[in-house]
């Protein structure tokens, strides 16, 4: 737990330190910032179509920091000394998921109160919104890191990123943003799209990392 413990601190570490959670945030913002602008000023509208936009925006944020998850680490040899030392490269991709989302997750709940008021969302709709991102970030955090794993080493790495991890990341997208208005199915269907990244991410990430040091 010690081992666990001081890696997902490093993480967190190093992504408030390089900029990168604050990067996440700062597209966040920028995004929703920018849609009422491409819309219009129909209050009505804004109202109808923010929180999915807040969902939208959230997703295409987790993907900004996708290359500097696991990437860094490989090439710098620190994954190939854990795995000396005996360390599950599925422990190393949890502390990983949980690091990300600590940087992702609570920053984006935050942000999201800026951008209800910019989307001219209801107190009632911004508690939907919060709800599902709490449920929903986590699932993300795992995916991103998931993807991360597999592209790790690969040329153009960003791009290729974006084409594995949009696809998965869909249904959590259409129950995110269907949780809103669509009651407690959506909002289960979210969490059990969510679980199954926690649940799966960790296996599937620690395998492509054993990848790249063969």
């Amino acid at each position: 737990m010690g081992l666990m413990a001081a890696l997902i601190a490093r993480d967190v570490r190093r992504a408030f330190n390089g900029g990168g959670a604050t990067l996440v945030v700062a597209f966040f913002l920028l995004a929703t910032i920018l849609f009422p602008f491409a819309i219009g000023p129909d209050a009505k509208l804004l109202a109808q179509v923010g929180g999915g936009v807040i969902w939208a925006a959230a997703l295409l944020a987790a993907l900004m920091p996708v290359e500097r998850l696991v990437a860094p680490d490989a090439d710098a040899g620190v994954l190939d000394q854990l795995a000396v030392r005996g360390v599950s490269m599925a422990g190393v991709a949890t502390a990983k998921i949980v690091a990300h989302w600590i940087c992702f997750g609570p920053p984006l709940m935050l942000a999201a109160v800026a951008a209800a008021g910019l989307l001219n969302l209801s107190g009632t709709t911004l508690l939907k919104v919060e709800i599902g991102l709490l449920i929903g970030t986590p699932g993300l955090a795992a995916l991103a890191v998931a993807t991360s794993a597999l592209v790790a080493g690969v040329r153009g790495a960003g791009a290729v990123a974006g084409l594995v991890m949009l696809p998965l990341a869909v249904p959590l997208l259409i129950f995110g943003a269907g949780s809103i208005d669509g009651g407690t199915g959506s909002v289960k269907l979210l969490a059990a799209v969510s679980l199954l990244l926690i649940a799966g991410a960790p296996f599937v990430a620690g395998a492509a990392m054993r990848a790249t040091m063969d």
